[in-house]
């Protein structure tokens, strides 16, 4: 065989300065891309991320044309399309005369294994190289859980800060602290100004593949109209430009608010850009550092952005590679009931829930307290089978892919992994989201009546998860005070809640799963 490389581009991979990470040579090297079914019907994924994805993929096929790469791409409907990532490699190899695969890591442990597992069997060349897009390897964040009895992501967080410099001064945390976090819970004032969302208009290829996918996924969640995000690099930078023009200033004191109506805020809807390739994280940790230092956003809005990418985007990578492949069978709870049909419809008398159904619906997208405080709370409290949660935010999420998704939901938003991510289960009562939102003022429940015909569903499920689970949880340092309350409580109002939470339970167990 030749010495001709074929150079394997996932679709996650957008970044053309990972080519020099192949060792790739474009006077003789060939690009392949390929679109193939096998991975979008992984889950019934959104419409959207698949117009997303399949656009920027094809935008990104001409980018490196245009930059001189002999591009092998294969489109879905291309009709000796295999429809299999490996199959298509293989294809490519003959038509190319050459047996020697080289790739970027996978992002998901599977494709991973599934490559590799294929180019054993076949007896190609593999040669698979990091992914220097993120700011951690797998190797140093393995070396960095070396001698930790517990893993907490806050004390990764501050070695990256350290390693990178960020908002640092002399070897300490600017402002005397590492994390501004408590100042950024604020409910937005009624009359707070919100920014526009920066959008992208449909360009004819964006056009062409929300075609293709009505045709081809047509029964998948969501929908293709309306899609306005980026696809390609030079727009995703200038969506990141009005986001720290317009929106960076407010982000921590609201980050975690919720709003009917207002589905992003002051957030910066950037991660689906990031996790693709299209932006680059250190640049946006760099610009946001910049904005403090230039007066332009205060410092809490600017650690909290910071730390989401710096800190948990990092963080959740380094456990996915450090714990699979077991970690997406975990199930410390041994929860089993179905993920109910409202998470697909919308259709349920829950305001929170609705809405933020509805908003994933409508944009693939949600933010990280709608993900965790509501569809992530009830599903836990309701003893919903962490594996289809898991699978449930793959699928709507833009922005979700394994690598990311399956540790803040195994481990972060249902505690399936019995604390390993977080240290104490993200359970909560009603009262939380009245506090954080305005979806309680619009809801056919009632937030405040704890345990009647009409009480918050969150009411009673919250004591009756705490007290169904009081063998695993009541050591747990940070509920021994909630246990303690339950344990005051008159056991005329305990059995009341038990009461109240076995009729909801029945309810989802019905044939309808309705609430």
């Amino acid at each position: 065989m030749s010495g001709k490389k074929l150079i394997l581009v996932m679709g996650d991979h957008l970044t053309p300065g990972l080519l020099d990470q192949c060792g790739a040579d474009p006077s003789k090297d060939v690009i392949l891309m390929c679109e193939v079914r096998s991975a979008a019907m992984r889950v019934p994924y959104h419409k959207k991320k698949l117009v997303f994805l399949f656009s920027a993929m094809r935008h990104y096929r001409d980018e490196l044309r245009a930059l001189g790469w002999n591009v092998d791409y294969v489109e879905l409907t291309d009709s000796n399309n295999t429809g299999t990532l490996t199959g298509e490699a293989a294809r490519a190899l003959n038509r190319h005369e050459t047996d020697h695969i080289v790739a970027v890591s996978p992002s998901s442990w599977s494709v991973q294994k599934a490559l590799t597992d294929w180019a054993r069997e076949c007896g190609v060349r593999l040669t698979l190289v990091d992914d220097t897009r993120f700011l951690c390897s797998t190797d140093e964040f393995r070396g960095w859980t070396e001698g930790r009895k517990q893993l907490r992501m806050e004390y990764f967080y501050r070695d990256m800060r350290k390693k990178h410099g960020l908002l640092m001064a002399g070897g300490k945390p600017i402002g005397g602290k590492w994390n501004f976090d408590a100042e950024n819970r604020k409910r937005p004032p009624a009359d707070l100004k919100m920014p526009s969302r920066g959008t992208v208009t449909p360009n004819p290829i964006v056009e062409d593949v929300s075609l293709m996918v009505e045709e081809g996924f047509g029964d998948h969640f969501g929908t293709t109209e309306r899609f306005d995000y980026a696809v390609t690099r030079k727009d995703a930078e200038q969506i990141a430009d009005r986001f720290f023009q317009v929106g960076l200033s407010h982000f921590g004191d609201y980050q975690d608010a919720m709003l009917t109506d207002e589905p992003f805020l002051f957030h910066s809807v950037l991660s689906l850009y990031l996790n693709i390739g299209l932006l680059d994280p250190l640049d946006l940790c760099r610009r946001a550092e910049e904005a403090y230092q230039e007066g332009v956003a205060p410092l809490n809005s600017v650690e909290g952005f910071i730390r989401q990418i710096l800190g948990w985007r990092e963080y959740v990578r380094g456990i996915y590679w450090l714990k699979m492949p077991d970690y997406e069978h975990e199930n410390y709870f041994g929860n089993k009931r179905g993920l109910p049909d409202f998470y697909w419809t919308g259709e349920t008398d829950m305001a929170c829930v609705r809405s933020t159904v509805e908003q994933t619906r409508d944009f693939g997208y949600a933010h990280h307290i709608q993900r965790l405080m509501v569809t992530g709370t009830f599903a836990l409290i309701a003893g919903i089978d962490p594996r289809d949660v898991h699978e449930w935010y793959l699928a709507v999420y833009l922005d979700a892919y394994e690598w990311v998704e399956m540790p803040n939901t195994i481990g972060m938003s249902q505690f399936a992994d019995g604390g390993l991510l977080g240290s104490k289960p993200y359970a909560a009562s009603g009262a939380y989201i009245n506090r954080m939102s305005n979806y309680c003022k619009g809801c056919q429940y009632s937030v405040k009546d704890k345990t009647g015909d009409k009480s918050c569903p969150f009411n009673a499920l919250y004591w009756d998860f705490l007290v169904r689970n009081e063998a695993k949880l009541k050591s747990n340092p940070r509920l021994g005070n909630v246990y303690r309350t339950w344990e005051r409580m008159k056991p005329d109002t305990q059995k009341a809640y038990r009461k109240r939470a076995r009729t909801i339970l029945k309810s989802l167990d019905s044939p309808s799963g309705s609430l």
